[in-house]
């Protein structure tokens, strides 16, 4: 797209920061600006924050996130021969969130392609890359021919996003990032779907969490985020869902990274299947199945149930670890390849009860002083540390029904991790009633 030249940085800034809406050709002549670096960090701030405070209308945001889209290459499936609808899930991000690993494969198994692109972890939530870096020689930055021959022969691929994937928000996110103003829900919007709709998709379902281990703790701007996210996505052309899950509890059994990739081997086997964690997988996956047309809303969920417990599944997520690099039979060596941290230690309610609040986040932080997550995008991170056995609301805690299982590297960091633990879980005498993990979805129909 050809843009004018009479175009100042400046006036575009002055012109958000007074409360105006910005035309189809400002944003593209900014986001050029910013991928072609004739637009200075300065003015990348400046508009940021004018942006944070005055808003975007939703055209402006289909806009924006056309912009960021086209600021580099959009993969072009049509010629690959898939034979399959490409479909992805992208989750705003929780402690135990480990349902992409699933996920991907279950979607594989009936029938979609998924090239799903995921990030690492910064803060108290993990991130998938992470995850999936504990696995010995898995490749999350595949060469292209590489990616396109693995979603022709399994189906799907978790990668982590390429240089030339979205570059303008790549540059975009890192000023966000140092400028407060991360939280701008039409930033986050356009940042989420310009890298969604770069990997070429026909379809997206949306999981945006809330609660005191999401990212938007409060339900309504958590409902916010998704009717933004679901309402740009629409209206740029692509079919797109949202569910409301609850992130008041960790999610699943562990939290950390390779002992989450041993949860997902458990799930996908059918081994140990925790109950609130397979609602979310099994919405999810109906849900894109629906999308895309590969079933309908009453055959969904058993399509899902179907490739869980015919093993389908199970085989589609080693075929990608051994497509990509990793051991042909991790499945069946998780000690050998997977191995936990030697310190392991049972922490032990004060006092017996039912688990009735936790502070989510702080599990999550818990992670990090074990050395499993980061404080900075530099930091390394030891894959063997963790949690597991994480009791959920409601649990009736005692000597022998512990909140959690540390994994450490030595006594300190367990120490640490125990307080942090101990100090983030309220207990009552009297049974609690807990709320269901999915509150609300959200369709083009619902806007």
């Amino acid at each position: 797209m050809s843009q004018p030249q009479h175009f100042i940085p400046q006036e575009i800034i002055r012109k958000k920061r007074d409360g105006g809406k910005l035309s189809e050709a400002e944003i593209q002549f900014f986001v050029d600006g910013i991928t072609d670096h004739s637009i200075s960090e300065g003015q990348i701030a400046a508009f940021a924050m004018a942006v944070f405070f005055q808003g975007m209308s939703m055209q402006e945001r289909i806009f924006l996130t056309r912009a960021k889209t086209h600021s580099g290459h959009v993969m072009d499936w049509s010629k690959a021969g898939l034979g399959r609808p490409v479909v992805d899930k992208h989750s705003t991000g929780g402690v135990g969130d480990k349902v992409s690993l699933m996920l991907a494969p279950i979607i594989a198994a009936c029938g979609g392609a998924v090239p799903m692109i995921s990030g690492r972890g910064l803060g108290h939530t993990g991130g998938t890359l992470d995850k999936l870096d504990s696995v010995p020689g898995y490749n999350t930055s595949p060469s292209p021919e590489l990616l396109m021959q693995t979603i022709k022969d399994v189906g799907c691929a978790i990668i982590g996003q390429t240089e030339d994937l979205a570059p303008a928000d790549k540059r975009f996110y890192a000023t966000r990032d140092v400028t407060a103003t991360v939280e701008s829900i039409p930033l986050i919007t356009a940042s989420i779907l310009s890298k969604k709709l770069s990997a070429g998709l026909d379809a997206l379902v949306m999981d945006v969490k809330f609660g005191s281990g999401a990212f938007k703790d409060n339900y309504d701007e958590a409902m916010e985020l998704a009717r933004s996210i679901v309402t740009v996505a629409n209206g740029y052309g692509m079919p797109t869902t949202a569910l409301l899950t609850d992130m008041n509890e960790v999610l699943g059994k562990t939290a950390g990274n390779a002992i989450e990739v041993r949860e997902t081997i458990d799930f996908l086997t059918g081994r140990n299947v925790d109950a609130r964690l397979s609602e979310i997988v099994i919405a999810l996956c109906a849900e894109m199945l629906v999308l895309t047309g590969l079933a309908d809303e009453v055959s969904a969920p058993h399509a899902v149930t179907g490739a869980l417990s015919s093993g389908t599944a199970a085989a589609k997520f080693a075929e990608m670890i051994t497509a990509l690099g990793g051991p042909p039979d991790l499945m069946a060596n998780v000690d050998q390849y997977l191995p936990l941290a030697p310190i392991r230690r049972q922490v032990i309610a004060p006092k017996r009860g039912y688990l009735a609040k936790m502070n989510v986040r702080e599990f999550g932080v818990a992670v990090i002083d074990l050395g499993g997550g980061r404080l900075r995008a530099s930091d390394e991170i030891d894959h063997s540390v963790g949690l597991g056995d994480i009791a959920g609301l409601g649990a009736k805690l005692g000597p022998r029904n512990p909140v959690a299982t540390i994994y450490a590297k030595n006594n300190s960091d367990a120490d640490k991790a125990e307080n942090r633990i101990l100090s983030a879980i309220t207990i009552s005498d009297e049974a609690v009633t807990v709320s269901p993990v999915i509150r609300a979805r959200l369709t083009k129909e619902d806007l």
